[in-house]
């Protein structure tokens, strides 16, 4: 089993996202990545936030926990957290520290997120302020992701 974090960033109705080739079908993602082994899931989570969009996080409450099953064997719990910017610079990613170029980095108004191919699940979770957050979820698409 794997191990996967992403980060939530909301500021002034707007949300941290990441524009690279992802498995999701759409190009803009949350930012996260996997849990190297030993690592704790918080410092997974700020290391992962700092290489992909070059901000520094405080991690927050846990918001879901997934299961994604892509097929095969592979098996990756997903956890989503919400994060605090504190610090570093939009976009100022790490090059060459992850395995996909990253396009673009920038904060998204909450409105916007379906036409960059997100669920209204969740744009509607986003924006009642993440109910239910700490579950267990069950799959992925559960959260809209």
């Amino acid at each position: 089993m794997q191990v996967r974090v992403t980060g939530v960033v909301i500021e002034d109705g707007r949300i941290l996202l990441l524009d690279q080739d992802a498995d999701s079908g759409r190009s803009w993602s949350l930012p996260g990545g996997k849990v190297e082994p030993g690592e704790p899931i918080g410092h997974a989570l700020m290391r992962e936030m700092r290489e992909e969009t070059g901000v520094e996080v405080g991690v927050g409450r846990l918001l879901y926990v997934c299961d994604h099953l892509p097929g095969g064997d592979t098996h990756v719990l997903h956890m989503t957290f919400e994060a605090t910017r504190t610090g570093g610079t939009v976009g100022a990613t790490a090059a060459g520290a992850d395995t996909t170029p990253i396009r673009g980095v920038k904060f998204v108004p909450l409105t916007e997120l379906p036409e960059l191919g997100f669920t209204d699940r969740f744009v509607e979770l986003a924006q009642a302020g993440w109910p239910g957050a700490g579950s267990y979820m069950g799959a992925k698409t559960n959260i809209g992701l």
